[in-house]
C-alpha cells in the first residue's frame, strides 16, 4: 500500500471562493492569478473551477501555453511580460495579454512586427519598487506605446504593497498613498486601470479600477495577516491529509525526535504521522503547530523529520494507529501552519513536494 498521506484540491472550495471575489469586486472585470502552478494546487485542475473568471493572470509562456492546451479561450495576461523578440511572436501566436514593465520590453515592442495588434498593460512602480516605469518615465512610455500601430494599449496598472495594512502600519509606503501616486503619473488617463490584488479587492473597496487581480483569495488563503480567511467567507481549497503511523508511551522527561527538542512533561501518548519536510510541511514549524488528529487538535511535538512529524496525542485518548490526520485544510487553517512555520499559507501551498498523491474533488 502507498504512504498515508493525499493532498486533495476542492473545485467546489474554488468556486465558492471564486464567486466572493466576484462580490467584492462588483462590475469589475477578474483576472483569477494562476501563476506558480495555481500556487501549487495545479493549474489543470483547477481551470474547470475558475471558468466564469474573466481571464487568467500568470507569469510565463509555459503556463500560457498549458491553459491554452486545457481549453481555456479567454484572456491571459503575462504578469512578468516578455523577454525577447521570440516571445512577442509565442504572445501573437498564443492570443495573450502582456504586462509592459520596463525600457527593454518597450524597446522590443516597438520593433515587433506582427499580423496582429499585442494588447498590453503598462505597469506603473508607485512605491513598491519591484516592476513598474518610475513616475517620471510613464508619461513618456505611454506615448511612446500608443504611437505603436501595432499594440492596444488595455490598461494601466500597478501593484499594491501593504493593502493588508492600515496607513499607520505601513510605513514608507501606504496604500492610500500609492493610489495617489497613481493618480498623479498621467492625470489625463481616463482608460482603464488595474488596481486591486487579493488584500485590496476585500479591504481597499475605495480603490476603484477596472479590474482586479486575486490570488491568494481564490485557494482559500487569508489576503491579510492576522486575520482568518473565513473572516471573509473563504474556503480551502487545499486539505492536506495522512495518518498516525505508530504511537509511543513517553515517560516524563523523554524527548521526542532529532535534536530532542521536545521534552515531556507528563507522561504522553505521542504520535507519528505520515508527513515531513520532503512532503511539504515546513520544516522549522515551532511545537505547538496545530494538527488535527481523529478530528480534534493535536500539537506538533518536536522536530519535523524528512518524512515525519510528531504530535501530542495525550489528550486525545481516541486517537491510535490509522487515526486520520489533516495537516491543513478545513479544520486547520493553512495560515495557522504558516504562523507556527514564521511563514505565509502561500509558501506552504506552492511547496507542496511532487510525492505526495494529489487527487481532485469537485
Amino acid at each position: 500500500m502507498p504512504r498515508p498521506i493525499e493532498a486533495i484540491i476542492h473545485r467546489a472550495a474554488l468556486r465558492h471562493n471564486l464567486a466572493a471575489a466576484r462580490r467584492a469586486a462588483g462590475a469589475r472585470a477578474l483576472w483569477a492569478v494562476v501563476k506558480a502552478n495555481a500556487y501549487g494546487h495545479g493549474l489543470e485542475r483547477v481551470l474547470p473551477a475558475l471558468a466564469d473568471a474573466d481571464g487568467l493572470a500568470l507569469l510565463d509562456l509555459a503556463e500560457a501555453e498549458r491553459a491554452r492546451a486545457a481549453g481555456w479561450r479567454k484572456p491571459i495576461l503575462l504578469l512578468e511580460g516578455f523577454f525577447s523578440a521570440d516571445d512577442l511572436r509565442s504572445i501573437e501566436h498564443l492570443g495573450l495579454t502582456t504586462v509592459v514593465h520596463g525600457e527593454a520590453q518597450l524597446r522590443l515592442l516597438e520593433a515587433h512586427r506582427g499580423a496582429a495588434p499585442v494588447e498590453v498593460y503598462l505597469k506603473c512602480n508607485t512605491g513598491m519598487n519591484r516592476l513598474g516605469f518610475a513616475p517620471a518615465a510613464v508619461a513618456g512610455a505611454l506615448a511612446r506605446i500608443t504611437a505603436l500601430p501595432d499594440v492596444r494599449l488595455g490598461s494601466l496598472m500597478m501593484h499594491f504593497a501593504n493593502a493588508d495594512r492600515s496607513d499607520a502600519d505601513a510605513g514608507p509606503v501606504a496604500a492610500n498613498e500609492q493610489l495617489r501616486a497613481f493618480a498623479a503619473l498621467v492625470p489625463e488617463w481616463h482608460g482603464p486601470r488595474s488596481l486591486a490584488n487579493s488584500a485590496a479587492l476585500f479591504m481597499l473597496p475605495h480603490a476603484g479600477g477596472d479590474s482586479v487581480r486575486p490570488g491568494i483569495a481564490l485557494y482559500g488563503g487569508t489576503p491579510v495577516a492576522g486575520r482568518p480567511a473565513a473572516d471573509f467567507g473563504l474556503r480551502a481549497a487545499m486539505t492536506l491529509r495522512s495518518r498516525v503511523l505508530a504511537v509511543q508511551q513517553v515517560p516524563v522527561g523523554g524527548a521526542v525526535g532529532y535534536g530532542s527538542r521536545w521534552v515531556a512533561r507528563r507522561p504522553s501518548r505521542v504520535g507519528i504521522v505520515a508527513c515531513g519536510y520532503a512532503d511539504g510541511y515546513p520544516r522549522v514549524a515551532a511545537d505547538g503547530a496545530p494538527v488535527a488528529v481523529a478530528g480534534r487538535c493535536a500539537p506538533l511535538a518536536g522536530r519535523v523529520s524528512m518524512d515525519m512529524i510528531a504530535v501530542d496525542l495525550t489528550d486525545i485518548p481516541q486517537a491510535d494507529v490509522g487515526s486520520a490526520v489533516e495537516l491543513w485544510g478545513a479544520q486547520v487553517p493553512i495560515d495557522s501552519v504558516a504562523e507556527a512555520a514564521g511563514t505565509v499559507g502561500y509558501e506552504l501551498m506552492c511547496a507542496l513536494a511532487a510525492r505526495v498523491p494529489v487527487r481532485v474533488d469537485d
